[in-house]
């Protein structure tokens, strides 16, 4: 297991209320306060502020249930999108560690690290992990209170591990714990296919996977879905918004469309 050895521990807040309900009611009012304030960080990128709408962050993170005093894995960050939110969000009462692509897929890595030791008084403390092929340990057992990814279960099939990594999730987090994942959401009408070629994963396919690990579905939303979406592109789901693989062609009819229709996922690791 390789970790950033710089941990960032989490603090504890006791609170004196009447009643077990005022308790709820002020660590939901901080949780969102914290959000709010994550979320309108004049340090994020213009970039991926303007892609809020269509990746509703405050909504998606609400709906996993996460709050500031956890100890949270992002699994294979991509860009950093969730890392510049969930980062700051995190620093004062939480722990968070970012498992990043390791072996074969450790350029992906490299790049993320340096990212983030470019930028540290937006990425504070956070620790870094390598997760793949060879590295599925990227934290010590039953630690976790959330495990969340975003639209990476394409990659995990292509790569034909998919299975290892639910199976790497449910070691690492706690009993009751939440893993939450995000993903372009396929067809119902074709059959998966095992590879995900296109980028896309049926619903039903992402919750037997999970399932096999051992994960109970708690709920699902639909906060990113778009009908918009048809999924039947020549370049599969990265002909749309924001990577328009097929360059200028097409280019305004993907814009219209918008970003992938989306799922989101919440499964709990049962206590026992």
């Amino acid at each position: 297991m390789r970790i950033n050895p710089v941990f960032l521990p989490i603090a504890s807040v006791c609170l004196m209320a009447p009643a077990v309900l005022g308790l709820a009611w002020a660590g939901a009012a901080r949780a969102d306060e914290a959000l709010d304030q994550a979320l309108q960080n004049p340090m994020r990128s213009p970039a991926f502020v303007a892609r809020d709408a269509a990746r509703h962050p405050g909504e998606v993170l609400t709906f996993f249930g996460l709050r500031p005093n956890a100890t949270v894995v992002e699994v294979w960050p991509g860009g950093g999108y969730w890392t510049e939110i969930l980062a700051p969000y995190l620093h004062g009462f939480g722990t968070y560690i970012v498992a990043v692509p390791g072996s074969d897929t450790e350029q992906a890595g490299a790049r993320f690290r340096a990212r983030v030791a470019a930028n540290r008084p937006l990425f504070g403390r956070i620790q870094i992990a390598e997760l793949g092929p060879g590295h599925t340990e990227f934290a010590p057992p039953a630690t976790a209170d959330f495990v969340l990814t975003f639209r990476n279960v394409h990659n995990w099939m292509s790569d034909g591990d998919a299975d290892d990594m639910f199976a790497a999730f449910y070691r690492v987090l706690k009993p009751g714990g939440i893993l939450g994942v995000e993903e372009h959401r396929g067809r119902t009408d074709t059959p998966q296919d095992p590879k995900a070629a296109n980028g896309y994963v049926r619903q039903d396919y992402t919750v037997a996977l999970a399932r096999k690990a051992g994960f109970v579905l708690e709920s699902s939303s639909e906060i990113s879905a778009n009908p918009r979406d048809t999924k039947d592109y020549p370049q599969g789901v990265w002909s749309l918004p924001p990577t328009y693989a097929e360059g200028a062609k097409n280019r305004a009819k993907y814009a219209a469309i918008g970003e992938a229709d989306n799922f989101e996922l919440k499964f709990r690791k049962p206590e026992r």
